[in-house]
């Protein structure tokens, strides 16, 4: 019997098993991307920051503001991937089991991801630069 059963479903769990592999992967490398975008162009303003912090800027406010306009960019990203997946649900349907196309805790999960990814990318470098004396930031 087990036989039968794995003829019946081996080659549905092998596509499954191959696209969740897929997925994953694709996961890695957008938040592979993400990170390395956000922290590069934070990472491009440390003379800003560094011009910033000569003129009196506290330290909050430089990370806020570098967190800040990071958060909203990748806030954008998101909306508008949640939208064009909602606009894709259809193709999907007939490969899910279990899981509705439209299923709230999944696109959740995967929202509040990207968004921890782009607060870390973002804050990270911010952090890094306020460390850097202004005079140094201004030669860079």
């Amino acid at each position: 019997m087990d036989d039968l059963v794995d003829d019946q479903v081996g080659q549905r769990r092998l596509l499954a098993i191959l696209l969740g592999s897929f997925g994953l992967l694709a996961l890695l490398l957008v938040l592979m991307g993400i990170y390395g975008i956000i922290a590069y162009s934070v990472a491009q303003r440390t003379q800003e920051m560094g011009i910033r912090r000569a003129l009196g800027a506290q330290h909050g406010h430089i990370l806020r503001l570098a967190v800040g306009q990071s958060f909203c960019l990748v806030s954008a990203g998101v909306a508008l991937g949640i939208a064009g997946a909602f606009g894709l649900t259809r193709l999907m349907q007939g490969l899910l089991f279990h899981v509705g196309a439209t299923d709230p805790a999944t696109f959740v999960a995967v929202a509040l991801l990207f968004l921890s990814v782009a607060l870390a990318a973002s804050y990270i470098p911010a952090r890094r630069a306020i460390r850097i004396d202004p005079i140094a930031a201004l030669r860079i």
